[in-house]
């Protein structure tokens, strides 16, 4: 039955991400159903597991093969929205990948290829989802929400996806600009280490996650990413008019402890 007193009822949602149950995405777009919106999820390069992992979802959510590099893939997105949801009121953005010799204290050895790879996955493929879906959203306008790891500090092991979020937020907050005129909201939730499988792919972090340990002033769980996933859903909701460029930190509060 559908939810239509909650803050997404009526709302048309685009989820990228959802790789396993442990992924935030999969929260995002559980929350987002449970608060009224219809979903519909991209995934990359195994359309099939993210089909499997949508079954757990409160309702079905179509999936649609989409690499956010591909222009094809791009340019075909908004006819299949079209013809499942008939438009977008929102977008989520969570992808990020770098290559292994990106990764794991290789920072000063990384070739540019690499790092031209991260930029591109993690960071472009913003404008570029933002862009391919934007002809679907209403005159009122919409929110696009995206993920980022605190980019302000140089954190264990994380080294080149580091600067690709940093990208991130750059785009972000330009993106903010040239598409108010449109209202379109963009904002990005900057989340706190969860065992996800893009997380475990990192080697060392571990090492990485334990900065949480004894810092963080709320108990945080790496095992709980619906936190993040209800963050996702606030931005996308009509609860945040005004507000875009933003970063909002559900980390547990560790980005704002000293030394």
């Amino acid at each position: 039955m559908t939810n239509t007193t909650g803050i997404l009822a009526g709302k048309r949602i685009l989820i990228t991400g959802v790789l396993m149950e442990s992924s935030i995405a999969f929260h995002a777009a559980k929350v987002a159903q449970e608060q009224g919106a219809e979903v519909i999820l991209t995934a990359f390069p195994r359309p099939t597991l993210t089909e499997r992992i949508a079954k757990k979802l409160p309702k079905p959510a179509k999936v649609v093969e989409l690499d956010v590099t591909n222009d094809e893939h791009l340019a075909r997105l908004e006819g299949l929205v079209r013809e499942e949801l008939g438009g977008l009121d929102g977008v989520v953005h969570s992808i990020g990948f770098a290559p292994q010799d990106a990764l794991g204290g290789n920072f000063l050895n990384t070739p540019f290829e690499s790092v031209a790879t991260a930029m591109h996955v993690s960071a472009f493929s913003l404008k570029s989802l933002t862009m391919a879906c934007l002809p679907l959203m209403p005159e009122e306008g919409g929110s696009v929400v995206g993920l980022t790891f605190d980019a302000q500090f140089a954190w264990p092991q994380y080294d080149w996806m580091g600067p690709a979020k940093a990208a991130l937020e750059a785009t972000n907050r330009y993106m903010a600009r040239d598409l108010g005129q449109r209202n379109v909201r963009c904002n990005l939730i900057s989340a706190g280490p969860i065992g996800s499988m893009a997380a475990k792919s990192i080697p060392g972090f571990s090492d990485l996650a334990k900065v949480w340990d004894g810092r963080s002033p709320l108990a945080w769980d790496m095992a709980d990413p619906e936190p993040a996933g209800r963050g996702i859903v606030a931005l996308l909701s009509d609860f945040f008019p005004k507000t875009t460029g933003e970063i909002i930190h559900v980390d547990g509060g560790v980005h704002m402890m000293g030394a």
